[in-house]
């Protein structure tokens, strides 16, 4: 009996049920999504017509979450838009530089101390580099701090670390799965491939005005489709180029973000960046067998180290340099220390390549346990502050006496 439609009911009621769950604890629903997907899978129990090992919609399940990838890196290009980048250079100059740059040495450092190969390294500096946008919008309304001096910054900082991976997609995926071998090769294809985003960029800005145009349609269901065509045709095509599908849809986002049509766009979109992005982490989780994570615990504490410290320093230069005190500082680095989307994008860019499984047990552990404390350190950054004022003060004490 065809049961593809009703399993993929099962898995919406499943993320439906963690989602609620994950509203009433006032936490991020990310971690509880992937880990609603470990929990089923192959490994799971079957219960009559209720099949949690998913055997028979797995591919279509599979799917979908590609499709969530689309529509989440689409929606976030409608946020930030060219010209809003070009406004914050100042934001994004100062924090991110020196955030970008020291997670990355951190992915670095990791891959030289646990011996893995360039690829591997490469997927792990961004795994780490990438912090998650969802969760840092999520905290800063929570908190309620998005008025605070700092908060350009963050801002500042997440739009620069969202260029650069979207440049290190496209070099990724011209070294883990154009099948270059070659240094010279691999270079072409990410040469060739960044070369077409700026042309693309570059192109789509002169040509809003036609699209503003094209896209002046009362009808709601024409409207939604003209969008839709525009968002598969470039994201696939951006993948003949051996660009990342994510990154083409990411691209025409940012060009529709300069569009007069944008509101609009964005209240079609949102229902399928939720829906869609939802079963992209449970499909996620689906892929990761729990009994495997256990070797990659002592590299994902490394990891997680790693990247307090480097945020701390990023957030600590950054606010320093853009004026504000140092408590704004520290919160500048724990804000960023969450990791969700683009981490787990990253990890699916090295399965798809077939390199160690292990990156894939690192990247569940890593987002999992920054996911949630992320938030909390945001959260008690104040706490933090005040009793590393008490620390600081006692030492000049002691110095004095």
């Amino acid at each position: 009996m065809d049961m593809l439609i009703f399993e993929v009911g099962v898995a919406v009621a499943l993320i439906t049920l963690t989602g609620l769950i994950s509203a009433r604890l006032r936490f991020s629903v990310i971690p509880f999504y992937i880990l609603i997907g470990m929990a089923v899978g192959p490994h799971a129990p079957q219960f009559g017509i209720v099949d949690l090992r998913f055997i028979e919609s797995s591919s279509f399940i599979e799917f979908m979450g590609r499709l969530g990838i689309l529509f989440l890196l689409f929606y976030l290009g409608l946020e930030f838009s060219v010209s809003r980048l070009l406004k914050s250079g100042k934001a994004i100059l100062t924090g991110g530089i020196f955030y970008v740059g020291l997670n990355f040495v951190s992915g670095l450092l990791l891959g030289w101390f646990m011996d893995l190969p360039l690829q591997e390294t490469m997927v792990v500096c961004g795994i780490m580099t990438s912090s998650s946008t969802a969760i840092v919008a999520k905290v800063l309304v929570d908190l309620k701090r998005t008025a605070n001096p700092e908060t350009e910054i963050i801002m500042g900082m997440i739009m620069f670390d969202d260029l650069f991976i979207a440049i290190h997609i496209s070099i990724l995926t011209g070294l883990v799965l154009s099948g270059a071998t070659s240094l010279g090769s691999v270079l072409l294809v990410s040469l060739s491939a960044l070369l077409f985003i700026v042309l693309f960029l570059i192109i789509g800005r002169k040509s809003i005005k036609y699209i503003d145009k094209a896209l002046n349609i009362k009808s709601s269901e024409l409207f939604l489709l003209a969008i839709m065509t525009l968002l598969f045709l470039v994201a696939g095509f951006s993948e003949t180029l051996h660009v990342a599908e994510a990154i083409g849809a990411l691209m025409i986002g940012l060009v529709l973000g300069e569009s007069r049509h944008v509101h609009r766009i964005e209240q079609q979109i949102m229902p399928f960046k939720d829906f869609f992005g939802a079963i992209f982490f449970f499909s996620f989780g689906l892929t990761i067998e729990p009994s495997t994570l256990g070797g990659a615990v002592g590299m994902t504490l490394i990891a997680v180290v790693l990247t307090i410290l480097s945020n701390f320093g990023a957030g600590m230069i950054a606010g320093k340099m853009a004026g504000v005190s140092t408590k704004a500082s520290l919160n500048v680095g724990f804000t960023l220390v969450s990791r969700g989307e683009f981490s787990i994008i990253m990890a699916n860019i090295g399965k798809a390549g077939g390199l160690m499984a292990s990156i894939q047990s690192f990247a569940v552990l890593y987002v999992l346990i920054l996911a949630v404390l992320g938030p909390i350190l945001t959260k008690e950054s104040p706490k933090i502050y005040a009793r590393y004022e008490r620390i600081r003060n006692r030492t000049k004490q002691k110095e004095a006496g």
